[in-house]
């Protein structure tokens, strides 16, 4: 099966400008991601130590959507609002704690999100069809649960952080992979025709 077309769902959406105006779409974009990933990640189901949310589904959408890029830079400054103090991460109080939440329990999920998104990206761009997308995801889960559950170890110990950091969410994460490949298979991947 050949790929799809290369070009991103966002472009389609919203074409890329000259000069300054691109600059200030970018900003925009950036800006309405991390919006949807604070958004994403106070829709969440509660289990301990790591609430199980939306997040990684919106983090492969944002990727899919804007690509490894902008995608990137979304999760980036959705980090920066979080590290400045935002309450824009799972259980975090409503004014925040910074660093040192990020430092805690959930820091290495959190690590994570930049590669996910440009994972998700970089399989856009490409044009991947189903097969190559599905297994992008399943690897940037991987690496989500390595860097998540390797961090949480330092508190926990690897059983306990095996027990409550990954078995409790990894079925949760699989599914939310699969609807973004399925989005994508069913139209968020592909150009319209010409002239329509």
């Amino acid at each position: 099966m050949p790929p799809m077309s290369n070009e991103l769902p966002i472009e389609r959406l919203w074409p890329r400008q000259a000069g300054v105006a691109e600059g200030l779409r970018q900003l925009v974009l950036v800006f309405v991601g991390s919006l949807l990933l604070w958004a994403s990640a106070k829709v969440q189901v509660p289990f301990w130590p790591v609430p199980m949310t939306l997040q990684t589904g919106m983090l492969y959408l944002i990727g899919v959507a804007y690509g490894p890029r902008l995608g990137l830079l979304t999760a980036l400054a959705y980090l920066a609002e979080g590290a400045a103090g935002l309450p824009v991460f799972a259980g975090t109080p409503e004014r925040g704690i910074g660093l040192a939440y990020m430092m805690g329990p959930t820091g290495g999920y959190l690590l994570s999100f930049p590669i996910l998104t440009w994972m998700a990206g970089i399989a856009a761009q490409r044009g991947l069809r189903w097969p190559g997308m599905a297994a992008t995801l399943a690897v940037a889960t991987v690496v989500n649960y390595t860097l998540g559950v390797s961090w949480l170890a330092t508190f926990l110990g690897f059983a306990k952080a095996v027990e409550v950091g990954l078995l409790p969410f990894l079925l949760g994460d699989l599914l939310k992979a699969a609807l973004v490949v399925a989005l994508w298979e069913l139209g968020l991947g592909r150009s319209r025709p010409a002239g329509g």
